[in-house]
């Protein structure tokens, strides 16, 4: 039948495309977990400078060692709120690849089922084929019998 080597073309490139979108998610589920580890990493060293600081000060320490902390400290909220923004947009990218995988894969499901509707009527079609030439046949040994009964 014409529609079946278009339409087995068409669900293969579905599928590959559906495959190409589930590569895509999957390095994008992998760039929002690393860039969250990093983020998380800036903020716990964050966390350990603080206590350290909060430890030196007990002791009392010199002004210019205080400016120094509040500097780097300063510079560590700037890399922290950067790293949120790259979380950020990881997890927009993500968003966006799990709507576009999701697309595929219902895109994949619609020529699957167009697929199997064909596959069945054509298997319909055949079996009604199969059948009439029975019946052609066994209404032939009829009248050959009856034409002829000594067959």
């Amino acid at each position: 039948m014409s529609t079946k080597l278009p339409l087995d073309m068409l669900t293969e490139l579905a599928r590959t495309q559906t495959d190409k979108a589930a590569i895509r998610l999957g390095a994008l589920q992998t760039a929002r977990i690393t860039s969250t580890q990093k983020l998380e990493l800036l903020m716990q060293y964050r966390q350990d400078y603080v206590d350290q600081l909060n430890a030196l000060m007990v002791h009392g320490m010199p002004a210019a060692k205080l400016r120094n902390y509040q500097n780097f400290l300063i510079t560590l909220d700037g890399a922290i709120d950067q790293q949120r923004a790259i979380v950020a947009q990881a997890t927009t990218r993500l968003d966006h690849g799990r709507v576009d995988w999701q697309h595929q894969k219902r895109r994949q499901s619609s020529f699957d089922t167009l697929a199997e509707r064909v596959r069945q009527q054509e298997m319909l079609v055949q079996a009604k084929r199969e059948q009439r030439e029975s019946d052609e046949r066994a209404t032939r040994k009829f009248f050959d019998r009856a034409a002829n009964p000594t067959l």
